[in-house]
């Protein structure tokens, strides 16, 4: 009887690991697909902005009322874009031409000279190219983002924000492009190389 209940015992214990064994496999997978998921939905996103920058005429690039031209707003979203695979600003390691002034769109916003497209196009390479890693580095299970101006907003979360404020400017300059008869491509995933 008391080695039935030893093995009993010893069952049910192996049984209740090998289940907290899967579990944690399985959030480690969860988390996973989420880092792939959002890796591919930010490839995707930077290629729809490329193409927008690409695409976008010489005489509509510093168009716009200020600060509002589409070079700025272009800026403005791979700027933020690339803040936002940080941790937090301190950590930020900006793309080699940044100025900060020119991601400014409301308020007072100096007046600088525009970046030209082979520049901004240069920086979403940039970033681009920084996505896995970026993404890899973050704890997506942190319930604070790091960026102060967002204390109630978990890193997952900060993830998705970004990609919404990404895609929002995405939709500006796209609909500026299709005023100008120029039709732009929506991508579910990136392309793959």
């Amino acid at each position: 009887m008391t080695n039935g209940n030893k093995i009993g015992t010893t069952s049910f214990c192996q049984k209740r690991l090998l289940k907290s064994n899967l579990l944690s496999i399985y959030l480690v997978l969860e988390i996973m697909n989420v880092k792939l998921a959002l890796q591919r939905q930010t490839h995707a996103a930077l290629a729809m902005l490329r193409e927008c920058v690409e695409l976008c005429p010489a005489e509509t690039w510093t168009s716009g009322p200020h600060p509002r031209s589409f070079w700025r707003i272009a800026y403005h979203a791979a700027a933020y874009a690339h803040l936002y695979l940080f941790p937090n600003l301190d950590s930020f390691q900006p793309w080699s031409k940044h100025r900060q002034d020119c991601t400014y769109l409301e308020g007072e916003a100096p007046d600088v000279a525009p970046y030209t497209q082979a520049e901004i196009l240069e920086c979403i390479d940039l970033i681009d190219s920084e996505v896995e890693a970026r993404l890899d580095a973050l704890d997506l299970d942190a319930e604070t983002c790091g960026f102060t101006w967002y204390p109630a907003v978990s890193r997952v979360e900060l993830q998705i924000l970004s990609l919404r404020h990404l895609h929002g400017h995405i939709g500006q300059l796209s609909e500026i492009l299709i005023g100008k008869g120029i039709d732009t491509t929506w991508l579910g995933p990136a392309p793959q190389a």
